[in-house]
């Protein structure tokens, strides 16, 4: 014979088990809603670092060609370095072409044995202390 339910239908049960179901059923809920925003944090925490590995990357690719910009410091490094060019180029065409002055190639050519006369005598002097 089968059961006939309806609104009017009894079901008795302990109390204590009532509770225990109850129970089981919120620390069930607690448990799933913990596990959702654990993962809810990895997944904001994992968009965030790949949002900064893309930029990372297109910095590391752009900033050398220069796309992104220069650094004070850079722009001053290249001034220096087109003077300092500029300035060798001048001394290169003086004394290929022989105008540079006599007084400054003679103080050249002397500046250059004075150096090359105290490097030699450091030389002697260390021979000196070896023995």
């Amino acid at each position: 014979m089968p059961a006939r339910l309806n609104e009017n239908t009894e079901l008795t049960m302990p109390l204590r088990n009532l509770l225990s179901i109850v129970a089981g059923v919120a620390i069930g809920v607690w448990a799933y809603f913990g596990i959702v925003e654990r993962l809810n944090n990895i997944e904001t925490s994992l968009m965030m670092m790949e949002k900064e590995v893309e930029l990372n990357s297109d910095f590391r690719v752009r900033w050398p060609r220069g796309e992104l910009g220069s650094l004070p410091a850079d722009a001053e490094q290249f001034m220096l370095l087109n003077h300092l060019d500029t300035q060798l180029e001048k001394l290169v065409n003086e004394v290929e072409s022989g105008s540079a002055p006599f007084d400054q190639q003679q103080e050249l050519t002397l500046e250059w044995y004075a150096q090359r006369i105290a490097d030699l005598e450091s030389q002697v002097e260390e021979l000196r202390a070896r023995r």
